[in-house]
């Protein structure tokens, strides 16, 4: 059944995202950014070597109303112009989706707007609509964050299939964690990328090949690191942490280039486009584009701030889903910690 909004002319939508460690706020209007407003917690996050899910409870119970704020000043829109909200109700860490998922639901009711539950994925997928408004499915969707790892066809604005993903760490939680074992700061993955430039791939690799055709496994790739820096400390041996992380990036953004464009030739489609925090890396776009335009596929990036977890793709996803006539949430809406990747 169509909702209300489904037709009408023009949809303004207020976004929230907490699924992390950003509090976000965005105001979207026609798949056109108005306002947004990020404050982010990597300083602080920083200090502990990666996410503290309790200490970003906190802050984004601090944050959340001033980012809101922020976001309706910047855009010159008040709440009687908006037409519906949004929220991230997952994946991601549980207290800090509930953050959101409260803040949204009181905002929703205080102003008798109708509420939608939106999928942190689905919006990273969706933010290739705001950097390319003429994107249309069916393409290949390359998805890499820190808490997934897949590649589907998206079939249509609604639905996609999943034709491999991850058997166990997601790419980004494995850059996070070769950082560490090399002694950078969190976030591990612009860490890496900058002490890649100043070395190189130079050290084998290991390139895992899976049952299922599609799917990925980085356990035995950081593993892999992890013993040639214990081995080579323990040995008292002289090494380069640049070609480490050179080695491990290249090792690492090869394979999801190669399934990606393996996907498209199989299913005959001409459009790559990238979603996620990872697709931010330099390396990951300078290969797929090396692994995709001699076979003549056009590969597609968001912005880099639209890569990263932000409220701006959240109330795009959230119009995708309107113009879609998708159900409102209900208020009895919770927040969900984990969500199949294959689930529509």
């Amino acid at each position: 059944m169509p909702n209300a909004l489904q037709d009408k002319p023009q949809l303004t939508v207020l976004a929230i995202e907490s699924s992390c460690d950003e509090t976000a706020c965005a105001i979207v209007r026609d798949g056109v950014v108005l306002g947004e407003s990020i404050s982010t917690q990597i300083p602080i996050h920083r200090l502990y070597g990666g996410v503290v899910p309790e200490i970003a409870s906190r802050n984004h119970a601090v944050n959340i109303n001033e980012v809101v704020r922020t976001a309706l000043a910047e855009s010159g829109v008040t709440m009687a112009d908006v037409d519906a909200i949004a929220v991230t109700y997952g994946a991601g860490l549980i207290g800090a989706l509930l953050v959101g998922v409260s803040y949204a639901k009181g905002l929703a009711y205080a102003h008798n707007k109708p509420l939608m539950a939106v999928n942190h994925i689905r919006g990273h997928i969706a933010a290739n609509y705001l950097a390319h408004p003429d994107l249309e499915p069916p393409y290949v969707a390359l998805i890499v964050s820190g808490g997934h790892t897949a590649v589907a066809e998206v079939t249509d604005y609604t639905h996609l299939t999943i034709y491999g993903s991850t058997a166990d760490d997601a790419v980004g939680e494995a850059f996070d964690k070769v950082a560490r074992v090399l002694g950078l700061p969190y976030p591990g993955g612009p860490e890496i990328e900058k002490l890649a430039r100043q070395g190189k791939a130079c050290i084998p690799m290991p390139h895992a090949k899976m049952a299922a055709k599609y799917d990925f496994s980085y356990s035995g790739l950081k593993t892999a690191v992890i013993n040639y820096v214990h081995t080579k400390e323990q040995k008292s041996e002289p090494y380069e942490r640049a070609d480490v992380a050179a080695s491990f990036q290249d090792a690492a953004v090869s394979i999801l280039a190669e399934h990606a464009v393996d996907l498209a030739q199989e299913r005959g489609i001409r459009t790559i486009a990238v979603a996620g925090g990872v697709g931010a890396n330099g390396r990951l776009r300078e290969v797929l584009n090396n692994y995709a335009y001699p076979k003549g596929i056009a590969t597609l990036f968001p912005p880099k701030r639209f890569c990263t977890d932000n409220a701006s793709m959240i109330g795009m996803e959230a119009l995708v889903q309107i113009r879609a006539g998708a159900d409102f949430a209900p208020m009895t809406l919770d927040a969900v910690a984990t969500i199949p990747l294959r689930s529509n």
